[in-house]
């Protein structure tokens, strides 16, 4: 258990603030699709096309919200976007049509997005270099918990599957971000960085970390599998029970909790965190090709694969996450570290965006064929951010640490 909590002091309560509104996302994550088709009535192409848009909107405005966290203190504004988010999702309690529900998902995206990049560059204020990969996956572990204790809440309420239950969710989840709100006061001020005025955004015109954040962007469109993906496809092509959805979600979370951090320690610079990139695009290859025998099987058939396929899945996600988290920081200079999170960050939204998109046309319009496009996608992509992350450490104006950029990657 030990090893399963950060340290006190800042890393702890960061991972609290963390903890809060995990609960209510995970609750959300496993009915949000649900509640949106059966309940709302939205199909699931109209459910894509929004959550694109919205996610669109949030990848451009991340990067200008964590500038602003550089120059204005990341406390007091993620303390904002907190609440900025909570309010977003309780506007869904009163979604009944299609433009009500793009007007708050693209207020919902928007606040994540600056969310995420104004809690990076918090982090990067209050914790050492040499301790920021360990201490992302303490809050990966502490995320997952609290996302697998709030999809257990949203297995209830679809085993339940009346309106009220899954208003309640919303309800949750957005007061869950209040309380993140209060639990990031507590925090220490970092001091806001000084930039001379009318300077341009640096990240914009950095080519090899935007190629690098691209080719990352790619592999996180495993994100909206267990939220959209998995969902759809469990309820639309297979014979599993629609339980199998929290199921699922609790088995990806639970692994992450008692995982992430032992996977965590193999990545100590971008040698080892581009390696661990390419066996996540190994596994996630194995992953959709699990995922494509569960249809039009018996029951029991489906059951084995999908549960198979979701333990290959939090595997790759796992190994990408560490990787991932160690190129966005070694890679941005000093000083820009919310900038340059917003901007790597921004792979999150785009994700996001594009995702649900995709994945209802490759997953839905191809079926089985369609998961192992989405995994080959996976491989080639991994396996070029290899090089990619070595043309961009020879970039940098300081060498790479502990000498990793010169590692083969």
């Amino acid at each position: 258990m030990p090893n399963l909590l950060p340290p006190a002091g800042p890393q702890r309560t960061l991972a609290l603030a963390q903890l809060s509104n995990s609960v209510g996302d995970g609750a959300y994550y496993v009915t949000s699709a649900l509640y949106f088709t059966h309940v709302v009535g939205l199909p699931p192409t109209r459910i894509g096309l929004g959550l694109t848009v919205a996610w669109a909107v949030g990848s451009v405005v991340g990067v200008p919200l964590g500038r602003v966290a550089d120059r204005r203190g990341p406390r007091g504004t993620a303390v904002l976007l907190a609440l900025a988010t909570g309010a977003a999702v309780a506007s869904f309690l009163a979604v009944r049509d299609f433009l009500p529900f793009l007007a708050a998902a693209c207020l919902y995206a928007t606040a994540q997005s600056g969310l995420a990049a104004a809690r990076q560059a918090l982090l990067a204020g209050l914790v050492a270099e040499e301790e920021r990969t360990g201490a992302l996956a303490h809050l990966q572990s502490t995320l997952n918990a609290g996302l697998a204790v709030g999809a257990g809440l949203g297995g209830v309420a679809l085993s339940v599957g009346t309106r009220s239950a899954y208003l309640a969710v919303f309800a949750i989840d957005a007061l869950s971000f209040l309380l993140c709100a209060l639990v990031l006061l507590r925090l220490p001020a970092v001091a806001p960085v000084h930039v001379a005025r009318g300077a341009k955004l640096e990240v914009l015109r950095d080519r090899p970390y935007a190629v690098v954040t691209l080719l990352n962007t790619v592999l996180l469109l495993r994100m909206p599998l267990l939220s959209l993906g998995l969902p759809l496809w469990i309820t639309e092509r297979t014979d599993a029970p629609e339980w199998l959805v929290s199921a699922l979600f609790i088995l990806n979370t639970g692994a992450v909790v008692l995982f992430q951090v032992r996977t965590a320690r193999s990545v100590t610079g971008l040698g080892t965190a581009a390696r661990a990139v390419r066996r996540s695009g190994v596994l996630m290859l194995l992953t959709c090709a699990t995922f494509a025998v569960s249809a039009g099987t018996p029951p029991w058939v489906a059951i084995t694969a999908l549960v198979g396929g979701s333990v290959l899945l939090v595997a790759a996600e796992m190994l990408q996450s560490a990787g991932a988290w160690q190129l966005g920081f070694d890679l941005a200079p000093a000083g820009r570290i919310g900038e340059y999170q917003g901007f790597f960050g921004a792979g999150v939204t785009i994700a996001r965006s594009a995702g649900p998109l995709l994945l209802t046309a490759l997953l839905m319009g191809s079926g089985a064929a369609g998961w192992l496009l989405l995994g080959g996608l996976f491989l080639v992509t991994s396996c070029a951010l290899g090089p990619a992350t070595r043309w961009a450490a020879r970039t940098r104006h300081a060498p790479a640490p502990t000498g990793a950029a010169t590692q083969t990657a």
